[in-house]
């Protein structure tokens, strides 16, 4: 028997202690407006929150703060929004292991200011879109798989996620890994939901490696005015010995760019690397005691088309000068900015331009992709231009990620769509 909407609504207040209610303005997922949203406290309150959907049903797309919630294809349908705010707590901090064990709905910036006293970080800095200083929660970190400059030296969210809890498309919850470096038989769920644009399950509780918080941070800059300049500074510096903690390249559209290098530690260390990187890098080269203005920060406004593109660090030259090349003969201003110690770059073009020249600049990156050995996706566009293009384009793998998104989500019910190859 289907039930009334009446009575799904009753049934989800039921469940989550009355934190659910009919969908308001503001409540859209990529312009696609919702029937319901459901806040529940906990993982029980999520289960029952899953089960209750998938008795009706109904569609569901998970959201944290809201930041990347129009990243990716527009789904086909979203007719629930479980919103992970109330699940918000810091479970166990365990200072001595360097372990956290956290809710999916905690803001990253609570989390970093709950784990400073003990000087303690997790470390990453997701790269910020606009106005969205803090924003993100652990949910939205995992599920994007978002990176920053941090991943340089400590790797990406995947690798500091040690233990990870579920709620499955049925409602059924699963657990895998804990508190310390576990053996995995079968899928490994952490590696699995990270980076899976909640298409397989409701991350609800993580636990993660922690690193001590640095002492002193310098940030060494110098401006590159051309792709052969920045390339070059770059190798002297993944080539050196000197051990920086992270590598970032600005690009913006008609001004001369800069490589920054930060490197972080005890004072006598920092001091010591710092002027080797500027000896390294030549005339040009400054310290700064604070990072650069654009540091960690995407290089696109609100409304624009936000492109990621990564490559082999061999291939940065294809990439930038395939870039140039589109941006002058479509007449668009093309700033890029991002972690080219690791092959993770993205660029802007303005939401105003038309679409079906946007369309045509990516299709060409594509056709040129495999020359610097990476991919290029459109994480969020306009309407307009999602229309006109595929944002996630070839999906290396696509039918293994079908099998596994029929295994966990037979009825194609989480984010229907969201996801690459139309997971």
């Amino acid at each position: 028997m289907t039930r009334t909407e009446a009575e799904v609504l009753d049934a989800l207040c039921a469940a989550t202690a009355k934190h659910a209610r009919p969908a308001e303005a503001g409540d859209e997922v990529d312009g696609i407006a919702p029937a319901f949203v459901a806040a529940p406290g906990s993982t029980a309150e999520a289960a029952d929150v899953m089960r209750i959907a998938a008795g009706s049903r109904l569609a569901v797309v998970v959201r944290g703060s809201g930041t990347k919630l129009g990243w990716g294809q527009r789904p086909a349908k979203a007719d629930l929004v479980v919103d992970t705010g109330r699940m918000d707590r810091v479970v166990e901090h365990s200072a001595g292991d360097l372990v956290v064990h956290v809710d999916a709905g905690l803001r990253l910036a609570a989390l970093q200011e709950r784990l400073a006293p003990a000087g303690q970080r997790l470390a990453v800095d997701p790269v910020l879109p606009p106005g969205a200083a803090g924003a993100g929660t652990v949910g939205g970190l995992i599920a994007t798989a978002a990176s920053g400059p941090l991943r340089f030296s400590h790797g990406a969210v995947r690798d500091l996620l040690i233990g990870i809890t579920v709620v499955r498309a049925d409602g059924v919850v699963a657990k895998a890994g804990g508190k310390v470096v576990k053996n995995v038989a079968g899928y490994d769920l952490g590696k699995l939901f990270a980076g899976s644009w909640g298409t397989l399950g409701l991350v609800t509780e993580a636990v993660f490696r922690l690193h001590p918080q640095p002492v002193v941070a310098r940030w060494v800059v110098i401006p590159v005015d051309s792709v052969g300049v920045a390339y070059e500074r770059l190798r002297r510096v993944l080539h050196a010995q000197l051990v920086p903690n992270a590598v970032e390249l600005d690009r913006p559209a008609g001004a001369t760019g800069a490589l920054a290098v930060l490197v972080e530690g005890i004072p006598q260390g920092v001091a010591g690397r710092v002027e080797k990187f500027l000896d390294l890098l030549g005339n040009g080269a400054e310290a700064q005691e604070t990072a650069p203005e654009w540091w960690g920060r995407a290089p696109w406004q609100r409304g624009d088309v936000a492109l990621r593109l990564t490559h082999q660090i061999t291939g940065l030259p294809a990439l930038l000068n395939a870039l140039d090349e589109q941006a002058r003969r479509h007449g668009l201003p093309v700033p890029v900015r991002g972690s080219a110690g690791v092959g993770l770059l993205y660029a802007a073009v303005p939401g105003t331009a038309d679409p079906a020249a946007v369309a045509e600049l990516v299709q060409a990156l594509r056709d040129r992709s495999a020359v610097w050995g990476g991919d290029v996706v459109v994480l969020d566009a306009p309407p307009a231009v999602k229309a006109a293009l595929d944002p996630w384009g070839p999906v290396r793998g696509v039918t293994l990620m079908r099998r596994v998104k029929d295994q966990f989500d037979p009825e194609h019910r989480l984010a229907p769509g969201r996801f690459a190859g139309g997971i």
